[in-house]
C-alpha cells in the first residue's frame, strides 16, 4: 500500500473538475431539484396520494423509476423520483473514475513508471477505490444537507443520501473487479456498465410486474427499498456496503493472480491479414467505434420502448393535477398532453445524444494520447482525414441512436393506441430534429481537442450545463437569455405543427464551424503523447 496516499492525491487532483461535476452538479442537483418540483407541483396531500395511486397502477411508470412506498409526503415522492436515476449516475462516475486510474493506467503504460518507484502493488487499484469511495460518501453527505435544508425529515434525507452513494460504492467494486478481467479500459468500461445496465433491467421488470425477488437481485432495486421517508430499512444501507466491500476484496485477490498490464482474459487474436474495407481512416474508426455505437443504439431503443409504453398513461398521471398539466403542456409547445409528454422525453433523448457526440469525438484525443494516432499520421494520411473519420462516427452515430430512440417510442405507443406506423414516423421525426443540437456539442469537444486538449474535459461541462438549463431552467428562473445558450433551446417543436427548419440550419452552421476551427487548430499544433 505504500505510496497509496500521494496517488490518491494525483487522483484528485486529475479528477477535480469531474468529480466536482458528477456530484454537485448532477446527483445533487438532480435529487434537490426534484424534491423543490414536487413541493411545488403537489403543495396538496391530496394531490399526492392520487399520484401515488396512479403510479401503483401504472407499471411503465414503475419500470422507469420503481414503485413509491410513501405518496403521502413530498419526501416520499422525491425516493420515488430520483433514487433510481441519480444512483444510476453515482454508478457511473464511480465506473469510470475507478477505471480511469486502474485499467486505464496499465494500458497507458504509465502505472508501470509508477510503479517503478516505491510504490506498492495494491497502492494503485486502492486509491482508485479510495476517491471513488470518498466522492459517493460526500454525495450522500450533500444530498442529506440539501434535502434537510428544505425541511424534510433528516432520518429519511441520510437513508436517500446513502442509498444513492452505497450503490455508487457497490458499482466502484464492480468497476475495480472488471478492470482485473480485461487488458483494455474500454472493455472493463462495457463490462460495469453491462452490469449497471443488468441491474436496471432486473430492477425494473421487477418493480412492473411486481417480482419482489427480481428487484432484489439488483442493487438499484436495494437502493429504493431503503424505504428513505417511509420506514428506513437501515440494514439495507448496510447490505450495500457489504457487497461493495466484498466485489474490492475480490478484485484484490484476482489481481495477485495476473502480470501488469494483462488481464484474467486472455485477449482475443485477431486475424494476420486487415479485411479490405480497413483501408482507410473512416473505415478504421469505424472498426474502433461500433461497439460502442452498438451499445448507445440498443440502450436508445430500450429508453424509447418504456417512453412509448408509458405516453398513454399520462393522463392519468396529471388527470388531478391541472398545474403540472400546464407545465407539460408548455414543455411540449401546443398539442395534446400526450405529444407535449413525448416532445420533452424526446428532447431528453437528445440531451443524452449530446453525451455520444463527445464521447465519439473525444476518441481522436484518446487514439493521441496512447501514440496510436502519430504512426498512422506518419504514413499518406493527412490530418483532416483522420479527424474526418472520427467526426462522421461522432454525427452520424448520434443521429442513428436518435432514430433508434424515436422509432422504438414511435412503435411502442403505436401499438398501444392502434397505429404503430404513423406514430412510429412522426416519433422517428421529432427525435431527429434534435439531432442538429448534439452535434454542436460534438463541434465543441472537437474545438477543445484542436485547441487546447487538456481542457476537453469542458466538453462533458458543456454537456451538463446546457442539460440544467433545458430541464431546470425554468424552474430555477434562470434569465430566458442565459437559457438560449443552450443549443437545446433551440430546437422547434416538432409534433402537432409544421417544423421550422429556421433554427436547425444555423444549428448546423454553428456545428460546422466549430468542426472547421476545431481540425485547423489541430493540424497546426503539435501531436502529445502519453
Amino acid at each position: 500500500m505504500t505510496g497509496t496516499v500521494a496517488l490518491v492525491r494525483l487522483a484528485l487532483r486529475r479528477d477535480r473538475v469531474l468529480l466536482l461535476v458528477w456530484i454537485v452538479v448532477v446527483v445533487v442537483g438532480l435529487i434537490a431539484a426534484s424534491a423543490s418540483a414536487i413541493a411545488e407541483l403537489y403543495p396538496q396531500a391530496a394531490q399526492r396520494i392520487a399520484l401515488g395511486a396512479t403510479i401503483g397502477t401504472a407499471p411503465a411508470l414503475q419500470a422507469l423509476t420503481g414503485p413509491v412506498f410513501d405518496a403521502t409526503s413530498v419526501g416520499g415522492l422525491t425516493a420515488w423520483r430520483g433514487t433510481t436515476m441519480a444512483s444510476v449516475l453515482a454508478a457511473l462516475m464511480s465506473i469510470a473514475a475507478v477505471v480511469r486510474h486502474t485499467r486505464a493506467e496499465e494500458e497507458t503504460g504509465r502505472a508501470e513508471l509508477v510503479g517503478a518507484c516505491a510504490v506498492g502493488r495494491a497502492a494503485i487499484p486502492a486509491a482508485a477505490v479510495l476517491v471513488a469511495g470518498a466522492a459517493n460518501l460526500l454525495i450522500a453527505l450533500l444530498v442529506t444537507l440539501g434535502l434537510a435544508g428544505q425541511g424534510l425529515p433528516v432520518a429519511g434525507a441520510l437513508a436517500l443520501g446513502l442509498a444513492v452513494g452505497g450503490t455508487g460504492w457497490v458499482f466502484t467494486g464492480v468497476a475495480v473487479l472488471a478492470a482485473q478481467l480485461t487488458a483494455h479500459a474500454r472493455t472493463a468500461v462495457g463490462i460495469a456498465a453491462a452490469a449497471l445496465g443488468l441491474a436496471f433491467l432486473l430492477r425494473a421488470l421487477g418493480d412492473a410486474a411486481g417480482i419482489e425477488t427480481l428487484s432484489w437481485m439488483s442493487p438499484l432495486g436495494w437502493a429504493q427499498r431503503v424505504r428513505a421517508f417511509a420506514d428506513e430499512r437501515w440494514w439495507v444501507v448496510a447490505l450495500l456496503a457489504v457487497a461493495g466491500l466484498a466485489l474490492v476484496a475480490v478484485a484484490a485477490v484476482l489481481a495477485r493472480r495476473r502480470d501488469l498490464g494483462a488481464g484474467l482474459m486472455a485477449p482475443r487474436t485477431g486475424p494476420g491479414d486487415a479485411a479490405r474495407y480497413l483501408a482507410g481512416p473512416l473505415a478504421l474508426a469505424w472498426r474502433l467505434q461500433r461497439g460502442a455505437l452498438l451499445g448507445w443504439t440498443v440502450g436508445f431503443a430500450l429508453v424509447g420502448v418504456m417512453f412509448g409504453a408509458l405516453a398513454d398513461s399520462v393522463g392519468d398521471i396529471v388527470r388531478d393535477n391541472p398545474q403540472i398539466a400546464a407545465i407539460l403542456a408548455m414543455v411540449g409547445g401546443a398539442g395534446a398532453l400526450i405529444d407535449s409528454f413525448l416532445s420533452a422525453e424526446t428532447a431528453l433523448l437528445g440531451l443524452v445524444a449530446g453525451g455520444y457526440a463527445v464521447q465519439a469525438t473525444l476518441r481522436l484525443q484518446g487514439e493521441e494520447a496512447a501514440v496510436r494516432a502519430e504512426p498512422v499520421l506518419a504514413g499518406a494520411v493527412p490530418r483532416w482525414r483522420w479527424t474526418a473519420g472520427h467526426l462522421v462516427l461522432a454525427l452520424g452515430g448520434s443521429t442513428l441512436i436518435l432514430a433508434a430512440g424515436g422509432l422504438a417510442a414511435g412503435l411502442a405507443h403505436g401499438v398501444r393506441i392502434g397505429d404503430p406506423a404513423g406514430q412510429a414516423a412522426r416519433l422517428l421525426g421529432a427525435a431527429l430534429v434534435q439531432a442538429p443540437a448534439t452535434w454542436t456539442l460534438a463541434g465543441i469537444a472537437m474545438l477543445l481537442f484542436g485547441l487546447a486538449p487538456r481542457l476537453t474535459s469542458l466538453a462533458w461541462a458543456a454537456l451538463v450545463a446546457f442539460a440544467l438549463l433545458a430541464q431546470l431552467g425554468e424552474l430555477l428562473q434562470i434569465d430566458e437569455w442565459i437559457r438560449d445558450l443552450s443549443p437545446f433551446a433551440h430546437v422547434p417543436q416538432a409534433l402537432g405543427r409544421a417544423v421550422d427548419a429556421g433554427p436547425l440550419l444555423w444549428l448546423a452552421a454553428v456545428t460546422a464551424t466549430l468542426l472547421l476551427a476545431g481540425v485547423t487548430a489541430f493540424r497546426l499544433r503539435d501531436l502529445r503523447g502519453n
